[in-house]
């Protein structure tokens, strides 16, 4: 079976970037929020695809939880929030958005295929698509389906999280999807009284970067204003935020741009068995004409 079949590309949309953890509750769809404002700060269109069907939390952070998104029986229509970012998410079709979405593996995979291909994106300069936590069925439907351009994880400074995000790392790679750099989040706190920040974590300078073995692109303190927030308006998150998301989104911009595949074995050219011919080219000796042409 090849894990990796021939993807659906859409040409509307010029790069796809995952945001993926394998553990839950470390922020990653925060990131991709801050991700997808820091994007449409610099100029960029922007979507962003809620492929976390059984947990999903970006209309909620994208201020659009009171909306529905509608289809027509055959294309569904992506909810545009106040910073002109399109959003599609299972909630928006639900009537409750606490109502549970109880399907088995297939029915969540078909959802992540009518989100990538029936929906109308537009022209979009990147698609972000959140991804849940684990490797199972919606991830891997999603890296057999869509070509992505690159995938940022998301961890928290903890030996068995890193442990558990390095599940994520590895099932990229045999997907065979570039995994662009980390994020490293609550590493520290700012008090919101005095604004002094106070690292949780000590682990000897050994961070999530170096120990799975990627580009730290951040390293994000908790902050109250983000963390107890309905919605993260991008108007109203304090200047530091804007900060750390547009390094972030520096840092995958360049990422992307500088992505070098790596590099696939030649074969083997044949040379000259000519013990005579002293080029190795098969053009200094008639005996050579009659060798395998190199490749």
């Amino acid at each position: 079976m090849d894990l990796v079949p021939d993807k659906k590309n859409n040409p509307s949309i010029k790069r796809v970037i995952g945001i993926m953890s394998g553990k839950g509750g470390v922020g990653k769809s925060t990131v991709a929020v801050l991700l997808a404002q820091a994007l449409v700060a610099r100029g960029r269109s922007v979507g962003i695809l809620d492929a976390d069907i059984t947990g999903p939390s970006l209309p909620r952070l994208l201020g659009v939880d009171s909306f529905r998104a509608e289809s027509d029986g055959h294309r569904l229509f992506p909810i545009v929030n106040e910073e002109g970012i399109k959003v599609l998410s299972i909630n928006l079709f639900n009537e409750n958005e606490e109502d549970p979405v109880i399907w088995r593996g297939p029915l969540l995979g078909k959802a992540i295929e009518q989100f990538w291909g029936d929906t109308e994106w537009g022209q979009l300069d990147y698609l972000i698509i959140d991804f849940p936590p684990g490797t199972s069925d919606v991830a891997l439907t999603a890296f057999q389906t869509i070509p992505f351009a690159g995938v940022v994880v998301v961890g928290t400074p903890q030996d068995y999280v890193s442990m558990i995000v390095k599940k994520s790392v590895n099932m990229a790679t045999m997907m065979k999807a570039p995994v662009l750099g980390i994020v490293e989040n609550m590493r520290s706190l700012v008090c919101p009284d005095c604004g002094k920040e106070i690292q949780l974590f000590d682990d000897g300078g050994a961070g999530s970067g170096k120990r799975l073995g990627l580009p730290l692109f951040a390293s994000l303190p908790w902050r109250k204003e983000v963390a107890q927030a309905r919605s993260l308006s991008w108007a109203a998150l304090p200047e530091a935020v804007h900060k750390d998301a547009d390094h972030i989104a520096h840092e995958v911009e360049l990422a992307v741009a500088s992505w070098i595949p790596p590099a696939s074995a030649e074969p083997e050219q044949a040379g000259c068995t000519d013990e005579g011919c002293e080029c190795g080219t098969q053009s200094c000796c008639e005996s050579c004409a009659d060798a395998p042409a190199r490749t």
